[in-house]
């Protein structure tokens, strides 16, 4: 994983989960907490309620990037940018001042007054940005959008996100965001919580992320609450995401979201890496699903490797599943399958009948009835990669129907 200097504060992997306080100097922000057009008062601002609370990073945003409101242009947006400017100079807190702006620009004259990173709300739709950004040496953040000014974020199919954060190349400091939230009229909040659900695939390019979930609509809805009452989700998701691997986490809540991005980060798995320089390194990658790996396999350049280099994105992923109710048939299959059989990866192992603490209950494995197959109690372990439950499962087809039935339920989490 790529590690990112942003103005001296590092970012990725090895440094703690970072958190950015958002402050808007648009009056038609949909947040009023964060909406100042004072300077004076921004300042106090971000001095008590963002840095002072715990933010490592201030986001400016000129305008709202509601997809309802109309889009200001360059011009537009560098009328405002005194305001941020004045704000800036006057704060005495240490934070990394990023300017969030689409347009090239305004990135070049926020980063020549002062600004340390750039947040890129359209992701390099504007071509000339990555050069500013590689010009004046700062981090980047790049939300994933389409090639378009204005329609930021409005990406419609959750598939299509790990392309979009492509378009135009990357900066050797870039920051990616994968966008949740209302961006395109077309997005649901069933797409932002597949989103958040593959959220470890967009750790692929090797970069580090950025979430802003922050009292988003996908979170309220699972609780049915409205954007005052929805911090708890947030910071649940908070913990969640970074737990799977974000790095940077935008609110609004920065002393509570720092809390719980820091129980995230405690918790998270240790992810082993080592290696001095000029020697091999090793890195432990964070990867569950087979899609998780084919999207490393892609970032190496094995994209067009052999069939066999493929394949090892199948062989990264080892699913365990319980067993219960098998019979005389069904055991005797799977030891077939999975000893000296076609379906090389899986193992098998059968529990001790005498260790339940009750009789196992009606399972599909035995029509329903826990016991009508001579041994129809028992249970068991099979552990494999994807591909090797599958082969398991074909393998006793056609010997054990209510097995064979069992397994074909759970071929929806092996692919």
């Amino acid at each position: 994983m790529r590690n990112v200097d942003a103005a001296g504060l590092g970012i990725g992997d090895d440094h703690p989960p970072r958190i950015m306080g958002v402050l808007n100097v648009s009056e038609e922000s949909p947040y009023d907490p964060s909406v100042y057009d004072d300077p004076g008062e921004a300042a106090a601002y971000v001095d008590e309620e963002l840095i002072g609370e715990g933010a490592d990073i201030v986001d400016v945003g000129l305008e709202s990037a509601n997809k309802d409101l109309d889009v200001l242009s360059a011009e537009q947006e560098l009328d405002r940018l005194d305001t941020a400017i004045e704000t800036l100079e006057s704060t005495s807190g240490d934070a990394v001042w990023s300017i969030e702006t689409r347009y090239h620009e305004v990135a070049d004259e926020a980063l020549s007054r002062g600004f340390d990173m750039v947040n890129d709300i359209c992701g390099f739709a504007d071509p000339e940005m990555p050069r500013v950004c590689r010009e004046h040496d700062v981090a980047v953040s790049k939300m994933a959008s389409p090639p378009d000014l204005k329609r930021p974020g409005a990406i419609e199919d959750v598939d299509d996100i790990y392309e979009a954060l492509s378009m135009n190349g990357f900066t050797d400091k870039t920051i990616l965001d994968p966008a949740f939230g209302g961006w395109s009229a077309a997005k649901t909040h069933d797409d932002d919580r597949e989103t958040f659900h593959r959220l470890r695939e967009f750790r692929g390019y090797g970069r580090p992320l950025l979430v802003s979930i922050n009292r988003k609509s996908f979170l309220k809805t699972i609780a049915g609450r409205s954007t005052e009452e929805a911090l708890p989700v947030s910071l649940a998701a908070t913990s969640m995401a970074v737990e799977r691997g974000a790095h940077v986490i935008r609110t609004h809540d920065v002393a509570e979201t720092r809390d719980a991005a820091l129980v995230g980060a405690e918790f998270a798995r240790d992810r082993h890496s080592g290696g001095d320089s000029g020697a091999v390194a090793v890195e432990e990658l964070d990867v569950t699903t087979v899609r998780e790996a084919e999207r490393h396999l892609d970032r190496i350049g094995a994209a067009e490797a052999t069939q066999g280099d493929r394949d090892a994105a199948g062989n990264a992923v080892v699913r365990t599943y319980e067993l219960s109710g098998l019979g005389d048939a069904a055991v005797g299959a799977l030891r077939a399958a999975t000893v000296g059989g076609d379906a090389s990866g899986a193992a098998f192992a059968l529990g001790d009948p005498n260790r339940a603490a009750s009789p196992s209950p009606p399972s599909a494995t035995d029509g329903g009835t826990g016991g009508e197959e001579p041994g129809g109690d028992r249970r068991g372990l099979l552990i494999g990669t994807p591909a090797a439950i599958e082969s398991v499962r074909e393998a006793v087809s056609d010997v054990s129907d209510p097995l064979d039935a069992a397994l074909a339920g759970i071929d929806h989490h092996v692919s």
